[in-house]
């Protein structure tokens, strides 16, 4: 037995780790929020780790507002990169197996095949730059660590494009949705199972990953497949990503490739689409 902290444990991510552990007796987890431990207080995540000394560490808490983060840029590195470095430091200090949640956002979106783990990074964006310089304070300070970068996460938890979708379409009978941008959805329930065979499995091939579901999607794709497995009448249009003004640019192209982590882990991933239709019923 011993204590797994879930940092962020209230967010998506958060919750999805929480159902799928609920009949789980091997390990405690203990799944913090923002209001149980600010991790830009350096005391507090101090006293965290020195009351809990766990053997794993899950990360899952992050400055998200993409386009925000454009102007609340020292925020997004308090929590992405400053906190990430504390959090590694305790870690480090108390012998903890840290699994930090990173994001396809570290790369610019240029390339036209699917991105490996040594391809070059280079954020177009605040909250990718953040998320990156949080990468690296951990590469830079501890060994015993996993970063799971993953694109485009839904589930039937939290706020995410599934949601906003399945909401907008009781008040609206037409949608216009960026086609030219590409990526792959990712379920975050499939993400939570993949986090908890890392500890189970214990293989201590500690490293850096890519995790999506299989396959490839526009947003525009995206949407069209949310209302057809819910069974929705929504007349939804493509349209270029320049008909949207947004304060922070977006990567083109962000399909990840999973090579490396099947290999160590021994997994399958789902396709996009069955992953999507598995959250659709049970929303």
């Amino acid at each position: 037995m011993g204590n797994i902290l879930v940092i962020g444990g209230k967010g998506q991510l958060g919750q999805c780790l929480q159902e799928k552990v609920s009949s789980n007796g091997v390990h405690n987890f203990i799944f913090l929020g923002s209001a149980d431990l600010d991790i830009t207080n350096d005391q507090q995540t101090q006293e965290v780790f020195e009351q809990y000394q766990p053997v794993y560490c899950i990360n899952c808490a992050a400055y998200t507002a993409v386009d925000q983060a454009e102007e609340d840029f020292d925020r997004a590195f308090q929590i992405n990169e400053f906190a990430v470095k504390r959090v590694a430091e305790n870690c480090l200090k108390y012998s903890t197996t840290l699994i930090h949640i990173s994001t396809d956002f570290v790369f610019n979106g240029d390339s036209s095949i699917p991105l490996t783990e040594a391809l070059h990074t280079s954020p177009v964006n605040v909250y990718g730059l953040s998320k990156l310089k949080g990468e690296q304070e951990i590469q830079g300070i501890m060994e015993q660590y996993y970063i799971l970068r993953t694109s485009w996460l839904y589930s039937e938890k939290a706020n995410n494009f599934v949601k906003t979708m399945l909401k907008l379409s009781q008040s609206r009978t037409e949608l216009t949705v960026i086609y030219d941008q590409i990526g792959t959805p990712t379920y975050a329930m499939d993400l939570a199972e993949v986090i908890l065979k890392v500890i189970t499995d214990d293989p201590k091939a500690y490293g850096l990953y890519h995790y999506s579901n299989e396959g490839v999607a526009s947003w525009y794709d995206f949407a069209k497949a949310v209302f057809e497995f819910a069974e929705v009448d929504m007349k939804v249009m493509p349209v270029a990503s320049s008909a949207f003004v947004t304060k922070a640019k977006r990567p083109h192209y962000s399909v990840l490739d999973k090579t490396k982590i099947k290999n160590a882990f021994g997994i399958e991933i789902a396709y996009w689409r069955e992953s999507l239709n598995r959250c659709i019923q049970k929303l």
